[in-house]
């Protein structure tokens, strides 16, 4: 038996969502090649840290010898067996185990050999309080595919299914479908694939016919997951801006680095060397220095789709030093004589560059320092120019993502100081910026693919903010957008769902009585192979399922529950 979450596996993520569940299938040992020994089959259902030991027994010689075998499912009758004794352990009525908790839900794999062709079998226990009051069963049936709309079942069908169950002459028909906006695209017949998706679900009353567009009355809900790093993100070149500052990160923390190819064909020295002579041969006015300032930041630009949401025309000295040497540095030796070069101008008074006053690096606080003739001694030995470049990156990164949110009146400075927040260490400073810079992924996509409006962006970007206050980074991570189907209906009127489904419903409370269809664009189970590789599926609570291929999938979902008495 494994335990695991449900979001895992397709057909229970739809039922369970992300909660814990017990799986059980038929526990098969590796496959060994060259023997090709015949396989015994054996039932597993003990806890997870027993099947880690037997793990741990193979003989790690024969490793190399072993084929996975994907998960395998159990007969019928043990699958029934096994929901029997599971609905007998959680009856309250057995004096024995009154006082044991609730068991997870539990889901068996099956091998599709009854007439129904059922392949899941699942139990869940009701509780009222913490008392175990009944137990709601689930049965999913595949019928194989077809690629024929028409063969379809029809809501009156579906309702003839439901009334199988529960005799009532009152029932709600709901309706629900799912919709990509935005992921992996077809160019000239070439896939390119992308980790980062936007999804919208919908879910309505009063369905009329099979596949129905979702009105616009539906209830509409974005999964906005992106991934950084997309070429086709207007971010890209700050992702790479952001990689470069990882890679600072990273070296000193672990000692070594893997420096990237420079983007420019001068030396990191030379850059500086010619920075600074610009900054002598200049006046050492405020209004002349911030001329030049915009001048300077117009130097190597980067896209101009990059250039119209992030590029700032006040980069200080610092951040334009910045912005050269991380395009050309190749060594900590190329950081430290850089580095070397600019306080030699500060010391003599060479240069006063100005600063933005927020400035918190340790150059900056060396270059106010120098307004007064009066600079600490900085030994540019050990990773001490390493941590001088990466506060400058920290410093400029922070004042870009700030330059864009508040511009853009999408959040305050107040809401984001835990992001700007200089009082803990380097390494978590960088943990911090990649929260922020995923954050801003996800909002030039959605404001850039998806055309969102600013009271849905706003909205956005504070349920992103207070995410990332209490959980950890994570571009897996789906963050959910209430928005309004006429928002958005020029993006899936006229497009074909990847999942739609209809819930006939009858009773109340603990009594009421589910079926539930729903169509997929691809397969919901992972033990059974078909005869097409495209499949519709149907569920029932008795959950029941069946396959279809014009890339849809129809799942018949049947939900009853019975009570201990």
């Amino acid at each position: 038996m494994l335990k695991t979450d449900g979001d895992r596996i397709p057909v229970l993520k739809m039922y369970c969502g992300s909660q814990t569940v017990f799986i059980c299938e038929k526990a098969v040992p590796k496959t060994n090649e060259p023997d090709d020994k015949p396989m015994k089959e054996t039932t597993n259902c003990n806890d997870s840290s027993d099947a880690d030991n037997d793990d741990d027994a193979i003989d790690i010689n024969a490793i190399a010898l072993l084929t996975e075998v994907g998960p395998q499912p159990l007969t019928i009758a043990k699958a029934r067996q096994l929901l029997s004794w599971y609905t007998l352990s959680q009856n309250t009525n057995v004096s024995s185990i009154d006082n044991n908790p609730a068991l997870h839900p539990l889901w068996v794999r099956c091998d599709m050999s009854d007439p129904a062709g059922t392949t899941w079998f699942g139990a869940e226990t009701v509780c009222m309080g913490k008392r175990v009051s009944g137990v709601k069963l689930y049965s999913v049936t595949c019928k194989g595919s077809t690629a024929d709309k028409a063969s379809l079942i029809t809501l009156e069908q579906l309702k003839q299914e439901h009334n199988k169950r529960h005799h009532t002459c009152s029932v709600t028909i709901k309706g629900s479908a799912r919709f990509i906006l935005f992921g992996s695209t077809v160019v000239e017949n070439t896939m390119i694939e992308s980790q980062s998706s936007v999804t919208v679900d919908f879910k309505w009353s009063h369905v009329e016919s099979i596949l129905e567009t979702p009105p616009l009355s539906s209830t509409a809900t974005l999964n906005i997951k992106v991934a950084n790093g997309d070429m086709r993100s207007p971010m890209y070149e700050m992702y790479r801006e952001l990689e470069f500052l990882q890679t600072l990160a990273d070296g000193l923390r672990t000692g070594e680095t893997e420096w990237v190819e420079p983007l420019e064909s001068m030396s990191a020295v030379n850059l500086t060397t010619a920075f600074l002579d610009e900054l002598r041969d200049t006046s050492k006015t405020l209004k002349n220095q911030t001329a030049k300032t915009t001048t300077n930041a117009e130097v190597k630009p980067e896209t101009d789709i990059f250039n119209s949401f992030l590029e700032r025309g006040d980069l200080d000295f610092v951040e334009q030093l910045w912005v050269r040497m991380r395009r050309s540095v190749t060594s900590y030796q190329d950081i430290g004589d850089c580095l070397k070069l600019v306080t030699e101008a500060l010391r003599y008074g060479d240069v006063k560059p100005w600063i933005h006053r927020d400035s918190s690096s340790s150059l900056s606080k060396l270059i106010l320092q120098s307004y007064h003739q009066q600079i600490d001694h900085v030994s540019l030995t050990g990773v001490t120019p390493v941590q001088m470049l990466l506060e400058m990156g920290l410093d400029k990164m922070r004042k870009d993502y700030i330059n864009y949110l508040i511009g853009e009146e999408l959040t305050t400075l107040n809401h984001l100081g835990y992001y700007l927040s200089t009082e803990v260490d380097l390494q978590e400073q960088v943990i911090r910026l990649r929260k922020l810079h995923h954050l801003l992924e996800i909002i030039v996509t959605c404001s850039t693919f998806l055309g969102l409006t600013y009271d849905r962006l706003f909205l956005l970007t504070q349920s992103c903010l207070q995410h990332y206050k209490t959980h950890p980074y994570d571009e897996e991570h789906e963050f959910k957008l209430q928005i309004k189907p006429a928002l958005i209906s020029h993006f899936y009127q006229k497009e074909q769902p990847v999942l739609w489904g209809a819930e006939v419903s009858s009773g109340h409370g603990a009594r009421e009585v589910r079926t539930s269809l729903t169509l997929s664009d691809r397969p919901l189970v992972d033990h059974v192979i078909f005869e097409s590789g495209e499949h519709y599926s149907q569920h029932d609570t008795w959950l029941q399922m069946y396959f279809v291929p014009s890339k849809v999938q129809i799942i018949l979902l049947f939900f009853n529950c019975f009570f201990f008495r």
